[in-house]
């Protein structure tokens, strides 16, 4: 879904107002659910997730986590994932040379090429299928609001440009939950990006005496870029931030196209872009996670990026000690 304007608005907004009520009540469910206990797996659990509806970064978070565990505190990572936007219901360890991205979503896709990939809607089943492929350590990618599976440490990734939004809990606003109630759930906040919008909510999390790990996309090549003419299109979370990047590193922007997040992509639906693209002798850009959602044969150029940490060791420190709490193996 393309989240609606108003809920970057004031929370006065006439149709956050009119929304409040169902709002109040759908938060009251899921905080309901997030307070149930969940199943605790054969190794430490590490969520990444978010406080709103939405794409905030929480893939390359998973992955830099992993990179982290695997290369600096020599912990044998697998992801498991809900496989949002596949059919396949799990669990099932994913397969690029079998799966698609409607099979099993996009972004498992982009983490089984890191690590063992999961995908389940039972997150103890998927967390059973981790162990018995080698896992030491399972990085979850979502599923904060899903209590089925404790969880050692949970994350939440705040996307600074767009923050909270107006506050509210869906559809009066993005919140998944009112933030008084998910902060007891989560240990640490991954703030990316710059912008006023996420530092409201990095002061609470400070003044709550949780970390903050502050953090930046970095683009591959960013060199190769520059006066590069391009058409670009996107259907993630937030396509402008994608177009800003493309703006960021001096590339020449012809148009741009967005698409819903996760939009799965049909045949035709880059016709314009690509007759505009060969027009213009431009090339036709995209991210990662809509590359692997392109049908057969469909060929663009990429903008890869990965998650940098501003303190790398501090966020090491605290995956550390997670890992090795009491009742945890060292």
């Amino acid at each position: 879904m393309r989240p609606p304007d108003f809920w970057h608005h004031s929370p006065s907004h006439p149709l956050a107002r009119l929304l409040t009520p169902a709002g109040a009540l759908y938060g009251a469910l899921t905080v309901r659910r997030m307070d149930r206990p969940g199943v605790q797996a054969r190794c430490p659990v590490l969520c990444v997730g978010n406080f709103t509806l939405g794409g905030a970064g929480k893939t390359p978070t998973a992955l830099a986590l992993a990179k982290m565990l695997r290369d600096d505190l020599g912990r044998r990572p697998a992801f498991l994932s809900r496989g949002y936007g596949g059919t396949r219901p799990g669990p099932v360890a994913v397969d690029a040379a079998r799966h698609s991205a409607a099979d099993v979503g996009d972004e498992p896709l982009l983490l089984a090429r890191f690590a063992t990939t999961v995908v389940a809607r039972d997150r103890p089943a998927g967390a059973q299928l981790c162990n018995e492929l080698g896992a030491e350590v399972i990085v979850m990618d979502d599923g904060l609001q899903n209590p089925s599976l404790q969880k050692t440490l949970a994350l939440a990734v705040v996307d600074a440009g767009a923050g909270l939004g107006n506050g509210l809990p869906f559809p009066a606003g993005p919140l998944r939950a009112p933030l008084a109630r998910q902060w007891r759930h989560i240990g640490g906040v991954v703030l990316i990006g710059d912008g006023a919008p996420g530092e409201a909510p990095a002061r609470e999390a400070a003044a709550r005496g949780l970390p903050v790990h502050r953090a930046r996309l970095v683009p591959e090549a960013p060199e190769s870029w520059k006066d590069r003419p391009v058409v670009a299109f996107a259907g993630i979370g937030r396509p402008q931030k994608f177009f800003g990047t493309l703006a960021g590193l001096d590339a020449r922007i012809l148009a741009t196209k967005s698409f819903s997040d996760h939009h799965p992509y049909r045949a035709g639906d880059l016709d314009a872009l690509r007759a505009l693209a060969q027009r213009e002798g431009a090339h036709l850009v995209t991210t990662e996670k809509d590359a692997v959602r392109l049908p057969a044969g469909e060929r663009v150029d990429v903008l890869r990026v990965a998650l940098a940490f501003d303190d790398p060791a501090a966020l090491r420190g605290q995956l550390a000690e997670a890992l090795t709490a009491p009742g945890r193996s060292p």
